[in-house]
Parts: structure tokens; C-alpha cells; sequence
């Protein structure tokens, strides 16, 4: 089931299917990025893909992006966004935790300062927890959504191979770790209770999985629940 208090059909569309270019990434770190260009008009997303590795040296995170990198490089481009998150800065508690140990003495300087000069370059952060009710306005009226998970509670009920790693999941809960992977959601069937989304990880395909589920994936701990809220100019 939805989280209670999702507005019913007749206050939004039933169904939204936004026909978003496919972008897939090409490396292992660069799932954020190939993300920004699946919302990007044309021509920007030619332009950041022609000069990608300047692109990333000059914003500073090289390898490594986080949600606020994103939202930087969204900004270079012009595009209207909103990021809603549960954390400002950077987690205290992800000292020490297997996925981010290895980046955090790298990155936290830069992401603290980025979050601390957010509002001068008019970046827009919120600290919020959006819930399914949200993400389906949004959907509804606005654009797109960048949405960080965890790769490892991700499915898909269309792709057989992301199926077969669910069944395997239920079967041995205890290996669940955490992996920070960026998707977008494109559309929803609300009467199905599914969202529709692009995996950077898979070539050009649209993926389907419940609200319960998304909620799961995106909600893990590791998230800060990261969402960057696109704002296209039909709103």
C-alpha cells in the first residue's frame, strides 16, 4: 500500500508518462550525472557530454558526486530544481560506514561548503522528508525526479534479472548493505500504485516498481531520503 494520505485519482492525472531521453552511464561513479542529462534539453546535454570531464574537474567532486553536486551542476545548466532531504551537510553517523568511509575524508569539506553556500548561487534546499503523496504531485504538475537509492533494494517488474535479484533478497534479507545509486521517476499508474523510472545502469528501458517498495529504496539509511525535484517551465 501507498503511504497514507496519497490524494486520490480524481485530484491528479491516473496516469503520467514522461517520454525522457535515456542516458546510461559510462563509468561505475557517474550514475548522478547521467541522471542530470536525462532531464537536460538537448543542447545542454550535448554540451556537458562534450566537455564532461572539465565539467566535473572544474565543479570539484571529480569521481564523487553527492546530491549537492548535482544540484550545482543543475544550476550551471539553468534548470529549476528544488532539493528535499532529512540532512543538511553530511551525516554524522556515516563515519565509519563501509560506503562512505573510503570518500568522506575527500568529499566533506566540499559538500559542507557547497550546502553552506547553497542559497548564494540560489540553489533552493529544503530539509524535509517527502512522502508518496509528494512525489505524485510533483509528478503531476511539475517534472521529473532524481531520486538517490539504495541499489540494492531496487526492482523492477518488468526486467526479469531485477526480479530474480528480489526473490533473492527476500530470501536472504541479512546481506542487504547499502549502495548510493541515482535514478529518475518519470511517471505513475496510480490505480497500479507504480511508479515508472530510468536506471542509468540499464541501456534505454523504463522500469516499474511499487510506491511500498520505491519507499524502501529510497527511505535506507545511507539516503538522507535525497530527492532533487525538477521544475520544467509547463508548471
Amino acid at each position: 500500500m501507498a503511504e497514507q494520505g496519497v490524494e486520490t485519482e480524481t485530484r491528479v492525472p491516473p496516469i503520467v508518462d514522461m517520454p525522457l531521453f535515456h542516458q546510461s552511464q559510462r563509468f561505475s561513479w557517474d550514475c548522478g550525472i547521467s541522471c542530470v542529462m536525462m532531464v537536460l534539453p538537448p543542447q545542454k546535454r550535448a554540451q556537458l557530454l562534450s566537455n564532461f570531464h572539465d565539467v566535473c574537474s572544474e565543479e570539484g567532486f571529480g569521481k564523487s558526486t553527492w546530491t549537492i553536486d548535482l544540484c550545482y551542476l543543475l544550476k550551471r545548466y539553468q534548470m529549476q530544481h528544488v532539493y528535499c532531504t532529512i540532512t543538511l551537510g553530511v551525516h554524522p553517523g556515516y563515519h565509519g560506514q563501509a560506503f562512505y568511509d573510503k570518500i568522506l575524508h575527500k568529499d566533506e569539506d566540499r559538500v559542507k561548503r557547497r550546502f553552506a553556500e547553497a542559497d548564494k548561487y540560489g540553489i533552493v534546499v529544503r530539509q524535509v522528508k517527502l512522502t508518496t503523496e509528494d512525489m505524485v504531485r510533483h509528478l503531476a504538475k511539475s517534472g521529473p525526479i532524481i531520486l538517490l537509492t539504495n541499489a540494492n533494494l531496487l526492482n523492477c517488474e518488468v526486467c526479469k534479472g531485477n526480479r530474480l535479484a528480489m526473490e533473492l533478497r527476500n530470501c536472504f534479507p541479512w546481506s542487504i548493505s547499502y549502495h548510493g545509486h541515482y535514478i529518475v521517476i518519470c511517471g505513475y499508474d496510480y490505480s497500479r500504485q507504480k511508479f515508472s523510472y530510468r536506471n542509468p545502469a540499464f541501456r534505454n528501458r523504463i522500469c516499474v516498481m511499487s510506491f511500498e517498495m520505491m519507499d524502501e529504496a529510497r527511505k535506507s539509511y545511507g539516503t538522507d531520503e535525497d530527492a532533487i525535484l525538477i521544475h520544467y517551465s509547463w508548471s
